[in-house]
C-alpha cells in the first residue's frame, strides 16, 4: 500500500491528539487570575470599582462573544458541521474548544459583575443559561445535535450581551487570538 493512501488517516490521527492535548488544558484552566486584580481593588472606592468590575464583564463577555460567532455560530451557518461538509471534523473540534473558551469567560464575566450592583442585577437571571453550556462543547466535537447546541450558545451571547446594555456595560465580540482559546483564558 503506497504511503500517500495514510496520509487522511495519520492527518486526523495527529489532529484528534492534539485537539485532545488543548482540550485537556482548557478544562484544566478553569480557574480565573481574578484574585490578583481584587486585592489591588480592594483599596479603591466603590465607584472605581465598579468601574473595573464593568470593564472586566465587558472584556470577559466580549471574548466569549467572540470566540462563539468565529468557531460555533459563523460555520454553523455556513454549514460546516453537517455530515459530509469539507472540513466538519475540524470545524467541530474547534467549535468544542471554543464552547469550553467560552463557558470559562462566560463564568468569569458573571463573577465580575457581582462588583456592579446593576450589573449583577442584570446578569443573576443569566446564570442558569451559562451554566447549560457547560457540558455542551463535548456534543459539539461529537457533532451531536450541533443545530440545539450552537443554538443555545447563540442564545446565551445575545442574553448576555443584553444584559451588559441594560446595565450600561455595552458588549462588543472580540475573536480571541488562538493562544487564549486553547489556554482558555
Amino acid at each position: 500500500m503506497p504511503l500517500s493512501s495514510h496520509h487522511p488517516l495519520r492527518r486526523l490521527l495527529v489532529a484528534l491528539v492534539v485537539s485532545c492535548a488543548l482540550l485537556a488544558g482548557t478544562t484544566a484552566c478553569g480557574g480565573s487570575d481574578d484574585d490578583a486584580t481584587t486585592a489591588s481593588a480592594s483599596a479603591t472606592s466603590t465607584a472605581e470599582r465598579q468601574k473595573l468590575a464593568k470593564t472586566r464583564f465587558v472584556a470577559n463577555a466580549g471574548l466569549a462573544a467572540g470566540a462563539t460567532y468565529q468557531w460555533i455560530v459563523k460555520p454553523w451557518k455556513a454549514g460546516k458541521f453537517k455530515k459530509g461538509a469539507d472540513g466538519q471534523k475540524f470545524a467541530l473540534v474547534k467549535a468544542g474548544l471554543a464552547g469550553a473558551f467560552t463557558y470559562n469567560r462566560l463564568k468569569a464575566a458573571t463573577k465580575n459583575a457581582q462588583g456592579d450592583p446593576l450589573l449583577s442585577k442584570a446578569v443573576a437571571p443569566l446564570e442558569a443559561g451559562i451554566a447549560s453550556l457547560k457540558d455542551l462543547p463535548s456534543k459539539l466535537r461529537k457533532g451531536d445535535g450541533t443545530d440545539s447546541v450552537a443554538s443555545t450558545f447563540d442564545d446565551v451571547i445575545n442574553s448576555v450581551k443584553n444584559a451588559g446594555k441594560d446595565a450600561g456595560a455595552t458588549v462588543t465580540d472580540k475573536v480571541p487570538s488562538l493562544s487564549q482559546l486553547n489556554s482558555g483564558s
